[in-house]
Protein backbone atom coordinates (compact mmCIF):
# COMPACT_ATOMS: atom_id res chain seq x y z
CA UNK A 1 0.00 0.00 0.00
CA UNK A 2 1.38 3.41 -1.00
CA UNK A 3 0.77 6.60 0.94
CA UNK A 4 1.59 10.28 1.14
CA UNK A 5 1.07 12.83 3.92
CA UNK A 6 -0.26 16.28 3.00
CA UNK A 7 -0.64 19.40 5.13
CA UNK A 8 -1.85 22.95 4.77
CA UNK A 9 -2.14 25.73 7.36
CA UNK A 10 -4.94 27.32 5.34
CA UNK A 11 -8.34 26.98 6.97
CA UNK A 12 -10.26 30.08 5.85
CA UNK A 13 -9.84 30.07 2.07
CA UNK A 14 -10.86 26.50 1.34
CA UNK A 15 -10.27 26.78 -2.40
CA UNK A 16 -6.67 27.69 -1.65
CA UNK A 17 -6.42 24.89 0.91
CA UNK A 18 -7.66 22.33 -1.63
CA UNK A 19 -5.21 23.61 -4.25
CA UNK A 20 -2.30 23.33 -1.81
CA UNK A 21 -3.22 19.73 -1.04
CA UNK A 22 -3.60 18.88 -4.73
CA UNK A 23 -0.20 20.43 -5.48
CA UNK A 24 1.52 18.36 -2.80
CA UNK A 25 -0.10 15.20 -4.18
CA UNK A 26 0.70 15.97 -7.82
CA UNK A 27 3.49 13.41 -8.11
CA UNK A 28 1.66 10.73 -6.14
CA UNK A 29 0.77 7.66 -8.22
CA UNK A 30 -2.81 6.76 -7.41
CA UNK A 31 -3.58 3.06 -7.65
CA UNK A 32 -6.83 1.23 -8.33
CA UNK A 33 -8.28 1.92 -4.87
CA UNK A 34 -7.70 4.99 -2.68
CA UNK A 35 -8.97 6.80 0.39
CA UNK A 36 -8.20 10.14 2.06
CA UNK A 37 -8.05 10.30 5.87
CA UNK A 38 -8.35 13.90 7.03
CA UNK A 39 -7.74 15.55 10.41
CA UNK A 40 -8.41 19.25 10.95
CA UNK A 41 -9.04 21.88 13.60
CA UNK A 42 -12.64 22.20 14.72
CA UNK A 43 -13.28 25.43 12.77
CA UNK A 44 -13.08 23.57 9.46
CA UNK A 45 -16.22 23.79 7.32
CA UNK A 46 -15.96 20.26 5.97
CA UNK A 47 -19.22 20.48 4.05
CA UNK A 48 -17.66 23.31 2.02
CA UNK A 49 -14.24 21.67 1.63
CA UNK A 50 -15.50 18.25 0.53
CA UNK A 51 -16.91 19.23 -2.89
CA UNK A 52 -13.65 21.04 -3.68
CA UNK A 53 -11.60 17.94 -2.90
CA UNK A 54 -14.10 15.62 -4.61
CA UNK A 55 -13.57 17.41 -7.93
CA UNK A 56 -10.24 15.56 -8.25
CA UNK A 57 -10.36 12.85 -5.61
CA UNK A 58 -13.01 10.36 -6.70
CA UNK A 59 -12.73 8.15 -3.65
CA UNK A 60 -13.85 8.31 0.02
CA UNK A 61 -12.75 11.38 1.97
CA UNK A 62 -13.18 10.79 5.70
CA UNK A 63 -11.81 11.89 9.05
CA UNK A 64 -12.50 13.99 12.13
CA UNK A 65 -11.66 17.14 14.03
CA UNK A 66 -8.53 17.16 16.16
CA UNK A 67 -7.18 19.37 18.91
CA UNK A 68 -3.75 18.95 17.34
CA UNK A 69 -2.14 16.97 14.57
CA UNK A 70 1.08 14.99 14.20
CA UNK A 71 3.14 14.92 11.03
CA UNK A 72 6.60 14.16 9.78
CA UNK A 73 7.57 17.73 10.60
CA UNK A 74 6.23 17.60 14.15
CA UNK A 75 3.18 19.02 15.91
CA UNK A 76 0.57 21.26 14.24
CA UNK A 77 -2.26 22.97 16.12
CA UNK A 78 -3.88 24.58 13.07
CA UNK A 79 -4.75 23.61 9.52
CA UNK A 80 -5.66 20.43 7.69
CA UNK A 81 -3.70 17.18 7.60
CA UNK A 82 -4.43 14.44 5.06
CA UNK A 83 -3.16 10.89 4.64
CA UNK A 84 -3.71 9.43 1.18
CA UNK A 85 -3.68 5.63 1.01
CA UNK A 86 -3.70 3.88 -2.36
CA UNK A 87 -3.25 0.29 -3.53
CA UNK A 88 -4.03 -2.14 -6.32
CA UNK A 89 -4.26 -5.10 -3.95
CA UNK A 90 -6.40 -3.47 -1.22
CA UNK A 91 -9.93 -2.08 -1.27
CA UNK A 92 -11.64 0.49 0.96
CA UNK A 93 -15.28 0.99 1.91
CA UNK A 94 -16.35 3.90 4.14
CA UNK A 95 -19.61 5.04 5.73
CA UNK A 96 -20.88 6.78 8.87
CA UNK A 97 -23.63 5.47 11.11
CA UNK A 98 -26.59 7.53 12.17
CA UNK A 99 -26.61 9.16 15.58
CA UNK A 100 -25.73 6.57 18.20
CA UNK A 101 -27.27 6.12 21.64
CA UNK A 102 -27.46 3.27 24.14
CA UNK A 103 -30.62 1.96 22.53
CA UNK A 104 -29.51 1.69 18.90
CA UNK A 105 -25.72 1.51 18.71
CA UNK A 106 -25.43 -2.25 18.17
CA UNK A 107 -28.00 -2.26 15.38
CA UNK A 108 -26.55 0.85 13.72
CA UNK A 109 -22.97 -0.41 13.82
CA UNK A 110 -23.97 -3.89 12.66
CA UNK A 111 -26.03 -2.48 9.78
CA UNK A 112 -23.23 -0.20 8.65
CA UNK A 113 -20.52 -2.86 8.93
CA UNK A 114 -22.54 -5.37 6.92
CA UNK A 115 -23.30 -2.84 4.21
CA UNK A 116 -19.62 -1.96 3.92
CA UNK A 117 -18.58 -5.59 3.88
CA UNK A 118 -20.89 -6.15 0.90
CA UNK A 119 -19.00 -3.45 -1.03
CA UNK A 120 -15.65 -5.21 -0.64
CA UNK A 121 -14.37 -7.97 -2.91
CA UNK A 122 -13.34 -10.09 0.09
CA UNK A 123 -13.43 -10.15 3.88
CA UNK A 124 -12.08 -7.11 5.77
CA UNK A 125 -8.60 -7.32 7.26
CA UNK A 126 -8.71 -3.99 9.13
CA UNK A 127 -11.30 -1.53 10.41
CA UNK A 128 -10.52 2.15 10.92
CA UNK A 129 -13.06 3.98 13.05
CA UNK A 130 -13.57 7.46 14.48
CA UNK A 131 -16.37 8.62 16.76
CA UNK A 132 -17.73 11.68 18.49
CA UNK A 133 -17.17 12.54 22.14
CA UNK A 134 -19.26 10.19 24.27
CA UNK A 135 -19.83 11.92 27.59
CA UNK A 136 -23.57 12.42 28.11
CA UNK A 137 -25.78 9.97 29.97
CA UNK A 138 -27.23 8.21 26.91
CA UNK A 139 -24.02 8.19 24.85
CA UNK A 140 -22.25 4.93 24.13
CA UNK A 141 -19.05 4.02 25.94
CA UNK A 142 -15.95 3.49 23.81
CA UNK A 143 -15.71 -0.17 24.83
CA UNK A 144 -19.26 -0.77 23.66
CA UNK A 145 -18.44 0.63 20.23
CA UNK A 146 -15.38 -1.62 19.90
CA UNK A 147 -17.33 -4.64 21.14
CA UNK A 148 -20.16 -4.01 18.68
CA UNK A 149 -17.74 -3.70 15.75
CA UNK A 150 -15.87 -6.83 16.80
CA UNK A 151 -19.12 -8.83 17.11
CA UNK A 152 -19.88 -8.16 13.45
CA UNK A 153 -16.38 -8.28 11.96
CA UNK A 154 -14.89 -11.02 14.14
CA UNK A 155 -12.23 -10.89 16.84
CA UNK A 156 -9.43 -11.49 14.34
CA UNK A 157 -10.13 -8.21 12.49
CA UNK A 158 -8.19 -5.41 14.22
CA UNK A 159 -9.96 -2.13 15.04
CA UNK A 160 -7.93 1.10 15.09
CA UNK A 161 -8.88 4.77 15.42
CA UNK A 162 -9.98 7.30 17.99
CA UNK A 163 -12.49 9.81 19.31
CA UNK A 164 -12.63 13.15 17.55
CA UNK A 165 -11.34 16.03 19.68
CA UNK A 166 -11.51 19.81 19.81
CA UNK A 167 -9.83 22.62 21.72
CA UNK A 168 -11.13 21.32 25.07
CA UNK A 169 -14.52 22.92 24.56
CA UNK A 170 -15.94 19.35 24.37
CA UNK A 171 -18.64 20.64 22.02
CA UNK A 172 -16.87 21.10 18.68
CA UNK A 173 -15.67 17.58 17.90
CA UNK A 174 -17.09 16.05 14.71
CA UNK A 175 -16.52 13.12 12.38
CA UNK A 176 -16.53 13.42 8.58
CA UNK A 177 -17.56 11.04 5.82
CA UNK A 178 -17.64 12.41 2.29
CA UNK A 179 -20.18 15.25 2.42
CA UNK A 180 -21.49 14.45 5.90
CA UNK A 181 -20.42 15.81 9.27
CA UNK A 182 -21.77 14.67 12.66
CA UNK A 183 -21.05 14.92 16.36
CA UNK A 184 -22.34 11.52 17.43
CA UNK A 185 -22.03 9.30 14.39
CA UNK A 186 -19.39 6.58 14.08
CA UNK A 187 -17.16 6.60 11.00
CA UNK A 188 -16.26 3.12 9.77
CA UNK A 189 -13.68 2.26 7.11
CA UNK A 190 -13.30 -1.41 6.18
CA UNK A 191 -10.10 -2.44 4.41
CA UNK A 192 -9.67 -5.74 2.58
CA UNK A 193 -6.88 -7.31 0.58
CA UNK A 194 -3.13 -7.44 1.18
CA UNK A 195 -2.96 -5.54 4.45
CA UNK A 196 -1.13 -6.80 7.56
CA UNK A 197 -1.11 -3.95 10.08
CA UNK A 198 1.20 -3.84 13.08
CA UNK A 199 0.26 -2.06 16.30
CA UNK A 200 1.93 -0.52 19.31
CA UNK A 201 -0.02 0.70 22.35
CA UNK A 202 1.70 2.26 25.32
CA UNK A 203 0.48 4.39 28.22
CA UNK A 204 2.22 6.90 30.42
CA UNK A 205 0.82 5.93 33.83
CA UNK A 206 3.66 4.86 36.07
CA UNK A 207 2.65 6.70 39.24
CA UNK A 208 -0.48 5.92 41.26
CA UNK A 209 -2.38 7.84 43.93
CA UNK A 210 -3.46 6.26 47.21
CA UNK A 211 -6.92 5.41 45.87
CA UNK A 212 -8.21 1.84 45.61
CA UNK A 213 -11.87 0.78 45.68
CA UNK A 214 -13.82 -2.23 44.47
CA UNK A 215 -16.57 -1.40 41.98
CA UNK A 216 -19.62 -2.91 43.69
CA UNK A 217 -22.33 -1.54 41.38
CA UNK A 218 -21.88 -0.46 37.77
CA UNK A 219 -23.61 -0.53 34.41
CA UNK A 220 -21.47 -0.24 31.29
CA UNK A 221 -19.63 3.06 31.72
CA UNK A 222 -21.53 4.23 34.82
CA UNK A 223 -20.23 3.48 38.31
CA UNK A 224 -22.83 3.79 41.06
CA UNK A 225 -21.04 2.37 44.09
CA UNK A 226 -17.46 1.91 45.24
CA UNK A 227 -17.21 -0.36 48.25
CA UNK A 228 -20.15 0.29 50.57
CA UNK A 229 -20.82 3.86 49.43
CA UNK A 230 -21.64 5.79 46.30
CA UNK A 231 -19.03 6.85 43.78
CA UNK A 232 -19.58 10.46 44.85
CA UNK A 233 -19.01 9.61 48.50
CA UNK A 234 -15.70 7.94 47.65
CA UNK A 235 -14.53 11.05 45.84
CA UNK A 236 -15.54 13.23 48.78
CA UNK A 237 -13.73 10.92 51.17
CA UNK A 238 -10.56 11.32 49.12
CA UNK A 239 -10.94 15.14 48.87
CA UNK A 240 -11.35 14.99 45.08
CA UNK A 241 -13.30 17.54 43.01
CA UNK A 242 -17.07 17.00 43.17
CA UNK A 243 -18.56 20.46 42.58
CA UNK A 244 -19.26 20.05 38.85
CA UNK A 245 -21.39 17.78 36.69
CA UNK A 246 -19.23 17.80 33.54
CA UNK A 247 -15.81 16.94 34.94
CA UNK A 248 -13.87 15.65 31.95
CA UNK A 249 -11.51 18.63 31.89
CA UNK A 250 -10.98 18.53 35.66
CA UNK A 251 -9.80 14.91 35.71
CA UNK A 252 -7.78 14.68 32.49
CA UNK A 253 -4.46 14.45 34.34
CA UNK A 254 -5.70 12.01 36.99
CA UNK A 255 -7.02 9.02 35.05
CA UNK A 256 -8.80 6.15 36.75
CA UNK A 257 -7.07 2.81 36.19
CA UNK A 258 -8.46 -0.72 36.26
CA UNK A 259 -7.81 -4.23 34.96
CA UNK A 260 -10.32 -5.79 32.56
CA UNK A 261 -10.61 -9.57 32.76
CA UNK A 262 -11.43 -11.52 29.61
CA UNK A 263 -13.61 -14.63 29.40
CA UNK A 264 -10.53 -16.82 28.92
CA UNK A 265 -8.96 -15.51 32.15
CA UNK A 266 -6.61 -13.15 30.35
CA UNK A 267 -6.46 -9.51 31.45
CA UNK A 268 -5.48 -6.07 30.20
CA UNK A 269 -4.93 -2.90 32.20
CA UNK A 270 -6.69 0.19 30.90
CA UNK A 271 -7.17 3.81 31.92
CA UNK A 272 -10.50 5.61 31.92
CA UNK A 273 -11.47 9.26 31.52
CA UNK A 274 -13.94 10.34 34.20
CA UNK A 275 -16.44 12.53 32.35
CA UNK A 276 -19.66 13.16 34.27
CA UNK A 277 -20.83 13.22 37.88
CA UNK A 278 -24.49 12.73 38.75
CA UNK A 279 -25.11 14.51 42.05
CA UNK A 280 -28.59 13.02 42.46
CA UNK A 281 -27.61 9.36 42.22
CA UNK A 282 -23.96 9.72 43.24
CA UNK A 283 -22.85 7.91 40.07
CA UNK A 284 -19.86 8.67 37.87
CA UNK A 285 -19.76 8.17 34.09
CA UNK A 286 -16.61 7.30 32.15
CA UNK A 287 -15.71 7.31 28.47
CA UNK A 288 -15.04 3.57 28.71
CA UNK A 289 -16.53 0.60 30.51
CA UNK A 290 -15.87 0.00 34.22
CA UNK A 291 -17.23 -3.44 35.16
CA UNK A 292 -18.43 -4.57 38.56
CA UNK A 293 -15.82 -6.39 40.60
CA UNK A 294 -12.87 -4.48 39.17
CA UNK A 295 -10.54 -2.52 41.42
CA UNK A 296 -10.51 1.16 40.55
CA UNK A 297 -7.37 3.19 41.16
CA UNK A 298 -6.13 6.64 40.15
CA UNK A 299 -3.06 7.30 38.06
CA UNK A 300 -0.98 10.45 37.90
CA UNK A 301 0.24 11.71 34.52
CA UNK A 302 3.66 13.36 34.39
CA UNK A 303 5.56 15.07 31.60
CA UNK A 304 8.55 12.76 32.07
CA UNK A 305 6.38 9.64 31.74
CA UNK A 306 4.79 10.98 28.53
CA UNK A 307 8.19 11.63 26.97
CA UNK A 308 9.52 8.23 28.00
CA UNK A 309 6.52 6.26 26.78
CA UNK A 310 6.29 7.82 23.32
CA UNK A 311 9.99 7.16 22.71
CA UNK A 312 9.46 3.55 23.76
CA UNK A 313 6.50 3.28 21.36
CA UNK A 314 8.57 4.44 18.40
CA UNK A 315 11.50 2.23 19.40
CA UNK A 316 9.16 -0.74 19.17
CA UNK A 317 7.49 0.18 15.87
CA UNK A 318 10.80 1.10 14.21
CA UNK A 319 12.15 -2.31 15.20
CA UNK A 320 9.08 -4.02 13.74
CA UNK A 321 9.03 -2.19 10.41
CA UNK A 322 12.80 -2.45 10.11
CA UNK A 323 12.57 -6.22 10.37
CA UNK A 324 9.97 -6.22 7.57
CA UNK A 325 12.49 -4.95 5.02
CA UNK A 326 10.66 -1.93 3.61
CA UNK A 327 7.19 -3.47 3.48
CA UNK A 328 5.65 -0.80 5.70
CA UNK A 329 5.38 2.74 4.34
CA UNK A 330 2.82 4.37 6.62
CA UNK A 331 2.53 5.22 10.31
CA UNK A 332 -0.82 6.40 11.71
CA UNK A 333 -0.53 7.69 15.28
CA UNK A 334 -3.00 8.74 17.96
CA UNK A 335 -2.18 10.33 21.28
CA UNK A 336 -4.53 11.12 24.15
CA UNK A 337 -5.27 14.81 24.73
CA UNK A 338 -4.36 14.34 28.40
CA UNK A 339 -0.82 13.57 27.34
CA UNK A 340 -0.77 16.90 25.52
CA UNK A 341 -1.86 18.68 28.70
CA UNK A 342 0.92 17.00 30.66
CA UNK A 343 3.47 18.50 28.27
CA UNK A 344 2.36 22.04 29.26
CA UNK A 345 4.11 24.53 26.97
CA UNK A 346 6.47 21.91 25.52
CA UNK A 347 4.04 20.80 22.84
CA UNK A 348 6.69 19.29 20.58
CA UNK A 349 8.16 16.85 23.07
CA UNK A 350 6.10 13.90 21.84
CA UNK A 351 6.99 14.54 18.22
CA UNK A 352 10.66 15.00 19.15
CA UNK A 353 10.63 11.25 19.77
CA UNK A 354 10.44 10.58 16.03
CA UNK A 355 11.08 13.67 13.83
CA UNK A 356 14.81 12.97 13.47
CA UNK A 357 14.42 9.19 13.38
CA UNK A 358 11.79 8.48 10.73
CA UNK A 359 13.13 6.23 7.97
CA UNK A 360 13.08 7.62 4.46
CA UNK A 361 9.94 6.87 2.51
CA UNK A 362 7.67 6.64 5.58
CA UNK A 363 4.54 8.80 5.67
CA UNK A 364 3.40 9.73 9.18
CA UNK A 365 0.08 11.33 10.12
CA UNK A 366 -1.63 11.49 13.50
CA UNK A 367 -3.89 13.38 15.85
CA UNK A 368 -4.67 14.03 19.51
CA UNK A 369 -7.83 12.14 20.47
CA UNK A 370 -10.25 12.04 23.41
CA UNK A 371 -9.89 8.24 23.38
CA UNK A 372 -8.05 5.64 21.33
CA UNK A 373 -9.11 2.38 19.66
CA UNK A 374 -6.26 -0.10 19.25
CA UNK A 375 -5.63 -3.82 19.73
CA UNK A 376 -3.69 -4.65 22.90
CA UNK A 377 -2.05 -7.88 24.01
CA UNK A 378 -3.30 -9.69 27.09
CA UNK A 379 -1.06 -9.89 30.16
CA UNK A 380 -1.21 -13.69 30.36
CA UNK A 381 -1.62 -15.15 26.86
CA UNK A 382 -0.26 -12.43 24.58
CA UNK A 383 -3.45 -12.69 22.52
CA UNK A 384 -4.58 -9.42 20.91
CA UNK A 385 -7.90 -7.84 21.88
CA UNK A 386 -9.64 -4.91 20.23
CA UNK A 387 -9.82 -2.34 23.02
CA UNK A 388 -10.71 1.24 23.88
CA UNK A 389 -8.06 3.28 25.70
CA UNK A 390 -7.44 6.59 27.36
CA UNK A 391 -4.01 8.12 28.10
CA UNK A 392 -2.24 6.03 25.48
CA UNK A 393 -0.03 6.62 22.49
CA UNK A 394 -1.01 4.25 19.69
CA UNK A 395 0.72 3.52 16.38
CA UNK A 396 -0.41 1.48 13.40
CA UNK A 397 2.03 0.57 10.64
CA UNK A 398 0.68 -0.20 7.15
Amino acid sequence: MDSIALYTEEIDDLAEAAEELFTQARAFAFRKHSIALLFAEEELDFSALFPLLAEKWHFPIVGCTAMGMLGRGGYFNIGISVLLLSADDCAFAAEMTGALDTGNYREEIARTCRALRDRLPDAPKLILTYGGLLAAEKNVAGDDVVEAITEVAGKDVPVFGGLASDGFSFTGSRVFCDGRSAQNGQLLVLVSGAVEPKFVTINSIENRANFSYEVTEARHNQVFRLGSGTFLEALEREDMAVDKTEVLGDYLLTPFVLTLTRENGDSVEVARNFSRLDHETGAGAFLGAVPEGSILGVGIISRADVQKSVRQAFDRIFEEIGAAGGKYKTLLCHSCCARFLALASNTKEETDAYVDRLPDGIALVGMYAYGEYCPVKGNKTGESYNSFHNFTFTIMAL
